[in-house]
């Protein structure tokens, strides 16, 4: 296979962060999944798996670019270590990707785009950061509110409660359409479209992924897991 050029056209690379599996496939920490799942469906694209970056992927045209749908099979935590191989491999920059990943700062159905930041306490994007070196990369984070003192691990592993499964779908379609967006204009025009009416509370002092570890499936025990 001849690896895209990242000259012409624009190549955007949008990343789904999330963890493989049916026991994971509706809990709030795959959020970014389900995003990036709903604009291949959108465009009635197919993934397929790559196993040199160990991803879920889609290469197609659209609007002119080439679209790069990518969601990693390492489990959260090795997030950047599928993003980073499939990055060199192709000799693509940093410029035109965005992460989409769960944010448990905002209130379920709000939305951040950023074009840098830190990890915030989510190990997925700690280990993008270290993978690459840098946090010069743009996020989608998608709200699914505060667990309000329970512990964390588990809030994120958890399915959707029937009140959230309500308007999921809803929510998921508007993260594809900020996506798509994202390919016609300019992303600070975006950002002001998506941050003007989602506003981020301050993380709860404390409040970090550090005791969750998703590197390894569930029946390996849970404490490797969570």
């Amino acid at each position: 296979m001849t690896p895209f050029s990242n000259t012409s056209p624009t190549h955007f690379i949008f990343v789904g962060l999330g963890n493989p599996g049916l026991r994971y496939e509706m809990t709030r920490h795959n959020m970014g999944y389900l995003v990036v799942k709903a604009f291949a469906k959108q465009m009635q694209w197919q993934f397929k798996e790559e196993k040199r970056f160990n991803s879920l992927v889609v290469k197609a045209e659209y609007g002119g670019a080439i679209i790069h749908l990518l969601m990693p099979l390492t489990f959260m935590n090795l997030s950047g270590v599928a993003l980073k191989s499939y990055l060199e491999f192709y000799k693509l920059s940093l410029e035109k990707v965005v992460v989409i990943t769960d944010d448990f700062a905002l209130p379920f159905g709000q939305m951040r785009l950023k074009t840098m930041g830190s990890s915030g306490g989510h190990n997925g994007l700690k280990n993008i950061e270290q993978q690459l070196g840098t946090n010069q990369y743009a996020r989608l984070r998608m709200g699914i509110s505060h667990p309000a003192g329970r512990n964390l691990a588990d809030y994120v592993l958890e399915t959707f409660n029937q009140e959230e499964q309500a308007s999921l779908m809803s929510i998921v379609d508007l993260g594809r359409d900020i996506l798509l967006r994202l390919i016609k204009e300019d992303i600070s025009q975006v950002m002001n479209m998506v941050n003007s009416v989602s506003r981020s509370p301050s993380k709860k002092e404390g409040m970090t992924e550090e005791s969750i570890d998703l590197t390894k499936p569930l029946n390996q025990g849970r404490g490797d897991n969570a």
